[in-house]
């Protein structure tokens, strides 16, 4: 590689273009951040040259720069931008935004100097003129507002063609509003320009301003040769610091690798590509402790399912690149974006593919770990009732497992095996439902039968205990639908239960209001008391027995209902009898019903309400 000190003014003379590749992110230097501080810097070079002081250079740092070859006599010379894209645009928006100011106060002697260093001269004479007489081409996304700013001739041409982003009066707005960066770049350079060069005396100050930029402002261009290796060394540049996304390096692999031969670069950008760049994919997703673009976990997730392989997402990049061997960067592309419909229908719960459902049904579990097997069903040739049923399976694993306490700290490895195996075949049913029922004695692994489901849903502790609020929750909204399945009753459709506070019917601090299945009373001492000998192994009276004995039925299935946050409020500790009345008075759900024609409710009531809903369950979430 060559490297060299160049003057702006040498960066932009001569017909040539700094491209941006597909590959590099939008331009995202702000006001706040950058656009500021750099015009602070141009500042105090122009004040020392009004003042005769000969300015000391002033390095922007390295740009790196990859010359592409020419063919043919028509066109300019194109260099890819490997690396300083954000400086080279904003030197283009500051020129830009001197020259709408000298033209604004009527400073005509700069123009022609300016047009060098912004416009590519002789139009006739390119291969696409509309893009070459550019110093600098933006990626795709930019490139409208870009070309729209960049050539307006004078201010009043901006605000014409940029209406939206300007009051009644035609100032520019300032609160509430998102400016394309070319308009608000330019515009706000535009602005500084015309307040330092009156205030300093015009014609001369603008003079200094130019020289300033041109001349004081300097860079290192680095030039590649043909035998360097433009990919590794924007890697080298931008991956191991961490400053890009593991999608932005993607990006630029999926775009180099393009066969320019077979196919089209514009398209496969516009068609398949583009759509990741809208902001659903830009999201914050967390995975336990990490936070990642939504786009990084679509490809993790989706070159998971496409394998079968384990995978690190720190190595996204790297797993990336092993799968695109010997495809096609169509082929890749095609891939993503099959996927892609598939991924948020899961992730938000939310379409018409049984994936939706699946996603929402399990949302509380925070089971990501079953996201490459659930998108590699929902991709495969299988009609929907068959993929229902499959996810059906799948949620019935999760519920009975978490149901029954038992671990989740081998579920990645273990669906992931489960994918590696249904993908050999045959990608049915009956095959995955076998993979799930491969291992009845591992407490890691077993998928809990009936008898081991029922009995936790009648004995264990299920909130709190088993299950967590959301997942809780997520239980009796279940049960709730299939009661009104069983029933037909007039509302077919489950509500959002989501806004409803779990509530324990025998409340968690019962002493004051409920007497023991004796008729006598308990106090909390007496509770920790109880608590304390059984966990010794003492020998319990058959007063600290029933006080343990309800303790224990007061976290299960039998006693959880739903409420509304202001009836459980208000019912809070009290007597069955004033509930009850709450319940009559506020509740049309079927999973209450049952609870408004008793009269008493304790131990025996509780276990009796446990063997009811378990059956439903069992039958909500068949083995």
């Amino acid at each position: 590689m060559k490297s060299e000190t160049w003057t702006i003014q040498q960066v932009f003379q001569d017909r040539k273009q700094y491209k941006v590749p597909f590959y590099q992110r939008a331009y995202v230097w702000t006001l706040g951040e950058q656009w500021k501080l750099l015009w602070d810097d141009i500042k105090d070079k122009a004040d020392e040259r009004l003042t005769g002081t000969t300015p000391a250079p002033h390095f922007l740092g390295a740009i790196v720069v990859e010359p592409q070859d020419k063919f043919g006599l028509r066109g300019v010379d194109t260099l890819h931008i490997i690396d300083g894209q954000q400086r080279l645009t904003t030197l283009q928006y500051v020129l830009a935004g001197i020259r709408l100011a000298t033209r604004e106060l009527e400073i005509e002697d700069y123009d022609s100097y300016l047009a060098a260093v912004l416009d590519n001269p002789n139009p006739s004479t390119m291969a696409n003129a509309d893009v070459e007489v550019f110093k600098v081409w933006p990626t795709f996304s930019d490139q409208k507002a870009f070309v729209e700013a960049m050539t307006a001739d004078k201010l009043a041409t901006l605000q014409t063609r940029f209406p939206a982003h300007f009051t009644q009066t035609n100032t520019f707005r300032r609160i509430g509003i998102t400016h394309p960066p070319a308009l608000d770049a330019i515009w706000n350079f535009a602005e500084w320009a015309m307040d330092w060069i009156k205030t300093n005396g015009g014609a001369d100050a603008a003079e200094a301003l130019v020289l300033a930029v041109l001349t004081d402002l300097k860079v290192v261009m680095i030039q590649l040769e043909k035998d360097d290796d433009a990919q590794v060394i924007f890697e080298t540049l931008n991956g191991r610091g961490a400053k890009l996304d593991a999608t932005d390096l993607i990006r630029n692999y999926l775009f180099m690798s393009v066969d320019s031969a077979n196919e089209d670069s514009a398209s496969l950008y516009e068609d398949k590509w583009k759509q990741f760049e809208e902001t659903t994919w830009k999201v914050g997703e967390r995975r336990g402790r990490i936070v990642k673009p939504r786009l990084e976990w679509l490809i993790f997730s989706a070159i998971r399912a496409q394998t079968g392989q384990e995978g690190d997402l720190a190595r996204l990049y790297v797993d990336f690149k092993n799968y695109a061997q010997g495809k096609t960067t169509t082929q890749q592309l095609d891939m993503l974006s099959t996927y892609a419909k598939h991924y948020l229908q899961l992730i938000e719960g939310k379409g018409a593919l049984p994936i939706a459902r699946f996603g929402r049904r399990l949302q509380p579990f925070d089971t990501t770990t079953t996201h490459p097997l659930a998108l590699r069903i929902s991709i495969a040739d299988l009609p929907d009732s068959e993929k229902t049923a499959i996810f059906n399976d799948i949620v019935s694993y999760v519920v009975r497992r978490a149901v029954c306490g038992l671990t989740t700290k081998n579920y990645n490895n273990w669906f992931m095996s489960m994918l590696r195996q249904w993908i050999k075949g045959p990608m049915t049913r009956v095959a995955l439902k076998d993979l799930l029922a491969s291992s009845p004695n591992s407490p890691a692994a077993r998928w809990p039968d009936d008898d081991e489901f029922s009995h936790a849903l009648q004995s264990a502790p299920i909130y709190y205990g088993n299950l967590d609020p959301g997942r809780c929750r997520m239980l009796l909204t279940e049960l709730e639908g299939w009661l009104r399945l069983t029933k037909r009753t007039e509302e077919p459709t489950i509500p959002d239960l989501s806004n409803l506070d779990i509530d324990h019917i025998l409340p968690r601090s019962w002493y004051e209001h409920w007497a023991l299945p004796d008729g006598s009373k308990a106090t909390l001492v007496e509770a920790q008391v109880a608590e304390q000998q059984e966990l010794m192994g003492g020998t319990l009276s058959s007063h600290h027995l029933a006080i343990r004995q309800r303790a224990k039925a007061i976290p299960s299935l039998g006693n959880l209902t739903l409420l509304n946050l202001s009836v459980n409020r208000e019912a809070q500790n009290k007597s069955f009898q004033i509930k009850k009345n709450l319940l009559i008075a506020n509740t049309v759900l079927s999973i209450n019903g049952d609870l408004m024609t008793q009269n008493t409710w304790d131990e025996k009531a509780i276990t009796a309400r446990s063997k009811v809903l378990s059956e439903a369950a069992k039958k909500l979430y068949p083995r």
